[in-house]
């Protein structure tokens, strides 16, 4: 009996080719750490090719994830284990792993052929190289073949059964039960699939039981999450229950017309789902078509939402000037990614937020929003919804690839929970003005297309204030612009909160950098340093308090993933001048690396 070790929390990695199956295994096994109870957070990382060649570091998939007893907020800075199931694995993920940590190498693929292609000039399991690391050797084809001989597969479909094997000498090993994954092969697969994949997956437990490969056993008992009923929710399917759950409180159908676009596809494929819960979805044929069907469908008295990323983005632009125009309710999904252009099609960034507050043509002010982590972007999916019908607006919602395809646990809301949104389509043509505007909220009439006596002007071209008719009045323009940019500044916000000690260094964040900030800072102040964090989700308007806040501290740093985009963003609104600390290498930032910025950034002399 091996000794079973009590560790607080855990790191690991699966990687390999793009075809190994990393995301199935890596997303199986965070199905059985959430139903176990541990607090979780993940991070899928995927090859920008569709295909690249086989065994080349181009092609490596990973998924990293961090499970825990404690309340977590990151997927984590370095894993305690990695599986690698070739050299190109290997290569472009070793450096990552801690030093002492579990390294479990599929030895059939660790060949010269594979190390060549890898870019290895000689054997990495010989040079001594790992040899501060606990180097587990399987031969996982091998034995994969053996667990699932008579089956009547070819050699080729019995390596796709390899990373279930893989996978059951992983649940071994932190103490995870394969149940969660046998059912759901059992209702994925078809024999002979369903009999391969349930062989090799209890192949690989086996043999991690039975063979002296692991010197210790780990358990992770289960996190003390606040009472409520959970699932694991990934980011992009966080924000399409999210519009779905919004429709529904407000009692208005939702229209989504979208163009697939790397990582923002999913939320169209999972809403394609809501058909039964009056959700309508669109497959455009290009991007400007896409925004387009969104308007109608907002003109029309829907919920008008286009998703995308982006180069896409851009293309939408003119149309979102149209929706401001129009002052029609529209949401715009942004799930940002690296660029220019196509740039990193795979990668993360947070480098759209100019293009979202200020990239349209003339004075074109919308509400932007940024969720935070992925259970955070059904919260601000529903706060995007609540906004724009309210103030009819367009509302601009930004996420990006770590929070559209990285998951945390979520607390089912129930939807009476949700905020209460008043929709009110106009009626009654007695005194009615097209542009006629709220007094409190600046918002015009909402009025479905063939309403009796109340037909109104639409298009891109000004209005007249109230009437709604084409004007080119130059006095006329300026009041219709100030009237427009004064509907935004309307907008009621939360005040920004501040998280730890009230003088010393802020750390101002935005979007997906909220784990590693508030860990850094958590970490810091542990030691005694006085230091904070903030984080914005609503970029414009800011809170009321932003520039009291930031006033209040000696310093003000911005770890961001561009190069300065809201530093210059606070200081043309606040005043407040900040230390910008960007990245933009498609990776989100590391818990270390904000802890070395904040002793970096004067923290000594601020204890």
């Amino acid at each position: 009996m091996k000794p079973v070790e009590t560790l607080e929390d855990v790191v690991i990695r699966f990687a390999g080719d793009s075809g190994d199956g990393m995301q199935i295994v890596g997303t199986q096994f965070t199905q059985t750490t959430a139903r176990l109870g541990n607090d979780l957070a993940t991070f899928p990382d995927y090859p920008a090719e569709i295909r690249a060649p086989s065994g080349t570091v181009a092609g490596v998939s990973g998924f990293q994830l961090h499970f825990s007893s404690i309340d977590i907020s990151t997927p984590g800075d370095v894993p305690d284990a990695l599986i690698a199931m070739n050299p190109a694995a290997l290569k472009v993920n070793i450096g990552d792993l801690k030093p002492g940590g579990v390294v479990i190498v599929n030895t059939e693929k660790f060949v010269p052929r594979e190390f060549e292609k890898a870019g290895y000039a000689a054997d990495p399991l010989a040079d001594g190289g790992l040899d501060k690391y606990q180097l587990v050797r399987v031969d996982m084809g091998r034995l994969t073949r053996e667990a699932v001989a008579g089956l009547g597969l070819t050699n080729k479909d019995t390596d796709r059964c390899r990373n279930f094997f893989a996978l059951g000498m992983t649940y071994w090993l932190y103490s995870r039960s394969i149940e969660t994954t046998r059912d759901w092969i059992e209702q994925k697969f078809k024999d002979p699939w369903k009999q391969a994949n349930l062989r090799a997956l209890e192949a690989g437990w086996s043999y991690a039981e039975t063979v002296e490969v692991f010197t210790s056993r780990y358990q992770i008992p289960a996190a003390k999450l606040p009472p409520g009923k959970y699932r694991n929710i990934v980011g992009n399917h966080a924000v399409a229950l999210g519009l779905a759950a919004a429709s529904a409180r407000a009692e208005v159908p939702l229209f989504l017309g979208s163009y697939p676009i790397t990582p923002a596809t999913d939320i169209l494929q999972y809403l394609a789902a809501f058909k039964a819960w009056g959700v309508q979805t669109f497959q455009a044929e290009d991007e400007i078509a896409a925004i387009g069907s969104a308007i109608g469908a907002s003109y029309a008295g829907h919920i008008g939402v286009t998703t995308t990323s982006g180069p896409g983005m851009a293309l939408k632009t003119e149309a979102i000037g149209l929706a401001i125009m129009t002052e029609l309710p529209l949401v715009i999904v942004n799930v940002q990614r690296g660029g220019p252009s196509t740039g990193l099609p795979t990668k993360t960034e947070q480098s759209d937020l100019w293009q979202a507050l200020v990239g349209r043509n003339g004075e074109a002010p919308l509400c932007v929003l940024a969720a935070a982590s992925p259970a955070d972007c059904f919260r601000m999916a529903v706060e995007a919804v609540r906004i724009a019908t309210t103030y009819m607006t367009p509302v601009i919602l930004l996420t990006d690839g770590y929070l559209a395809n990285g998951s945390e646990p979520w607390r089912v809301s129930e939807l009476s929970e949700l905020p209460e949104m008043k929709v009110h389509f106009e009626t009654n043509p007695e005194d009615y003005h097209a542009y006629g505007r709220d007094p409190v909220t600046g918002a015009r009439p909402w009025v479905r297309p063939g309403t009796p006596k109340m037909e109104n002007r639409i298009g891109g071209l000004e209005k007249q204030e109230t009437t709604g008719n084409v004007s080119y009045d130059a006095v006329n323009h300026e009041v219709m612009v100030k009237a427009r940019a004064q509907k935004i500044a309307n907008i009621q916000v939360p005040d920004l909160e501040v998280h730890g000690d009230a003088d010393g260094v802020l750390f101002v964040g935005w979007g997906s950098t909220y784990g590693a900030i508030r860990t850094a800072v958590d970490a810091a102040r542990a030691r005694g340093h006085r230091v904070a964090h903030a984080h914005l989700r609503y970029m414009n308007p800011l809170p009321a308090n932003t520039a009291e806040v930031l006033r209040s501290f000696r310093r003000v740093v911005v770890p961001e993933m561009n190069l300065g985009q809201l530093s210059l963003w606070l200081r043309a609104q606040t005043g407040v001048g900040c230390i910008s600390l960007p990245k933009v290498q498609g990776r989100m930032f590391k818990v270390s690396e904000l802890i070395e910025a904040i002793a970096l950034h004067g923290l000594e002399d601020a204890k």
